[in-house]
């Protein structure tokens, strides 16, 4: 029996579209197989472009009109902080505090954070003090410009970023400037803010050296703490001429209200720098009516180039007070670190008979010629 016609037919045309539209077919699957290919490579690759563009390396945060990219995978920059400047100085204070929530305080502007400055000087005594090395860990460096905060940031582990608006504090401040009285007053201003956030603190200028651990000679009942540049060797005698370049100030209502008032007597006062409105208003019934307790602190702990300690088997700080002029800070400064050295590398018999060799370029006679 013959086969069925259309089963020859059939096949006929598959033979036939095998050799002619089956080709177009083979190039059609080929050509899928292909953007097959080509997509499955290229997803990935838009997949890590599209994170790419958003990722967090060029993300901007912008302040202000300055637009800074924050950098992946590094801590978060102090400078680029979407939290804000309060929460900044909360986290920089935190992580300097002692056990005690006590910490020291200093602050800088550009032109005494150049190599070779006051900073550096100031760093090193810590360094060749008398178990001051580890105080360097509470040490919070209060910048006043960009320039003073990338150096401290190269140098520090604890750096805050002061911005005032409007204000250039970069350069040197001479005594009693306009430059230098706004500096001062935004000093104590941000003091303020710290014992508002529940943080004592010991407040040091840099032209400053530290020889040994001030805390242990603290007055246990003192609120407000302050340096001399003249000590009547009574630590309760208002008649003690402070200096606002060294004070150690708890936290607590009374002292957070004295620095407002001290802010505000500005005012009264215009044209007074810090330290002679202190002495203005030290007297002030306010004052005692606030309940503070102030202490005048002995410059022989506590000397300065105005009244130098006599003892250096107890001295704790010394400062380049009485001495205008950055250069001759810097050499007395020096200097000191200089009769320090001598001072340890002394045997205890002989330690005696050491005693300072400045003033040199901040000798009075200098300053009036």
């Amino acid at each position: 029996m013959a086969a069925p016609q259309p089963l020859a037919v059939t096949r006929a045309a598959t033979t036939e579209q095998q050799e002619t539209g089956g080709a177009g077919g083979v190039r059609t699957r080929r050509a899928v197989r292909v953007l097959l290919f080509l997509a499955a490579v290229a997803l990935p690759c838009l997949v890590v472009y599209h994170y790419r563009a958003v990722a967090p390396a060029d993300v901007l945060v912008r302040r202000g009109a300055a637009a800074v990219p924050s950098r992946l995978g590094a801590p978060r920059d102090d400078d680029v902080d979407l939290d804000g400047e309060d929460a900044r100085l909360e986290r920089v204070l935190r992580g300097a505090a002692m056990a005690n929530d006590t910490v020291i305080l200093t602050t800088l502007n550009a032109a005494w954070s150049e190599p070779g400055s006051v900073l550096e000087l100031f760093l090193e005594s810590f360094r060749t003090g008398d178990s001051t090395r580890e105080l360097l860990d509470h040490l919070v460096i209060v910048s006043l410009d960009t320039a003073a905060h990338a150096r401290c940031k190269l140098v520090h582990r604890h750096c805050f970023a002061l911005v005032t608006g409007g204000v250039d504090f970069s350069g040197q401040k001479n005594f009693m400037t306009d430059g230098y009285l706004k500096m001062m007053w935004r000093r104590i201003d941000f003091l303020r803010q710290v014992l508002e956030k529940g943080f004592s603190f010991i407040f040091t200028d840099t032209d400053i050296v530290w020889f040994r651990n001030p805390l242990p000679h603290f007055y246990p009942d003192g609120d407000f703490q302050i340096a001399c540049d003249h000590f009547t060797g009574d630590p309760d005698d208002l008649s003690n001429a402070p200096n606002g370049g060294f004070a150690y100030v708890r936290s607590n209502t009374e002292t957070i209200e004295f620095y407002r008032f001290w802010y505000a007597a500005r005012e009264k006062h215009p044209g007074l720098h810090d330290q002679d409105v202190l002495n203005a208003i030290k007297r002030d019934p306010y004052v005692a009516e606030l309940g503070v307790k102030v202490k005048f602190l002995s410059t022989e702990l506590f000397g300065g180039l105005c009244e130098p300690s006599r003892n250096m088997s107890r001295v704790c700080t010394m400062h380049a007070n009485c001495c205008i002029g950055l250069r001759r800070k810097i050499s007395d400064l020096n200097a000191m670190l200089q009769d320090w050295r001598r001072f340890m590398a002394l045997p205890r018999h002989y330690k005696h008979s050491v005693s300072w060799t400045v003033p040199r370029h901040c000798s009075l006679q200098k300053l009036e010629g």
